[in-house]
């Protein structure tokens, strides 16, 4: 009786204790220590990460980070594809009136488990996993813009617009460039890696790192509350600044 009373209060404890991958992965460990310090997580179903089941075109695959159910709490959202080669996507900081939503579109070599990370301000890590399937390829591929004669001349141009929804408005912006990963055999890497959003007066809304899992002519969408005009200032690798402004 008391070897069995030992092992009924045991086992919850050990159940208690033991995180549950959704998306099991034998790469979690390692991405827990590397890209998270192995800090304090919890496998959190309020972070929502959207994404199609299967990759279409693994060049531009849509991915949604919404987690607005931490909204005042955030301190910064990071995303990875733990199977790519080059699995870091983007440290996304949301500052002043911009929500911790963002969308965005990567590249896929293979099916993969992919995660949003989201650090509060209580020092825990709140961690959303999907998985995605693909037929691969998406990270080797050859660049699309390379092949359009002139893309030089269209380098940094941003498209977009402001979109507005009951309490906030949506921008949503496209950028030319070849964000080249450096894995196509004689073209180096060249990307945009540095993007901050800015509101009247200069103040700063929102502080991007992006890295080369994002696909060529980035896609960015943010939702940002209150009126006024924006801006979004961006720095590629060759150190070259682009700018464009949201009305």
């Amino acid at each position: 009786m008391r070897l069995r009373g030992w092992w009924v209060f045991c086992l919850p404890m050990l159940a208690w204790g033991a995180p549950v991958d959704p998306v099991p992965s034998v790469m979690w460990a390692y991405y827990h220590q590397r890209f998270l310090d192995n800090a304090p997580f919890l496998f959190d179903e309020r972070v929502k990460l959207l994404a199609p089941p299967f990759a279409e075109d693994a060049r531009q695959v849509p991915l949604e980070i919404d987690a607005r159910a931490f909204e005042g709490e955030v301190v910064k959202i990071l995303a990875w594809a733990e199977l790519n080669p080059l699995p870091q996507i983007v440290d996304f900081q949301p500052l002043e009136r911009v929500l911790p939503w963002l969308s965005i579109r990567i590249r896929i070599e293979q099916a993969t488990p992919l995660r949003a990370a989201v650090l509060t301000k209580d020092g825990i890590w709140h961690v959303g996993s999907t998985l995605i399937d693909a037929a691969g390829g998406g990270c080797t591929a050859p660049s699309v813009v390379r092949t359009q004669p002139g893309w030089e001349d269209h380098l940094g141009e941003v498209l977009g617009g402001r979109y507005p929804r009951a309490a906030f408005s949506r921008l949503k912006l496209q950028v030319a460039h070849p964000m080249d990963n450096g894995m196509v055999s004689g073209i180096p890497e060249f990307f945009i890696n540095q993007a901050e959003l800015h509101g009247v007066n200069n103040q700063l809304l929102a502080r991007l790192e992006l890295f080369p899992a994002v696909s060529e002519n980035p896609n960015l969408a943010f939702d940002v509350e209150g009126a006024g005009p924006t801006r979004l200032t961006l720095r590629d690798t060759s150190g070259s600044q682009f700018e464009a402004a949201i009305p």
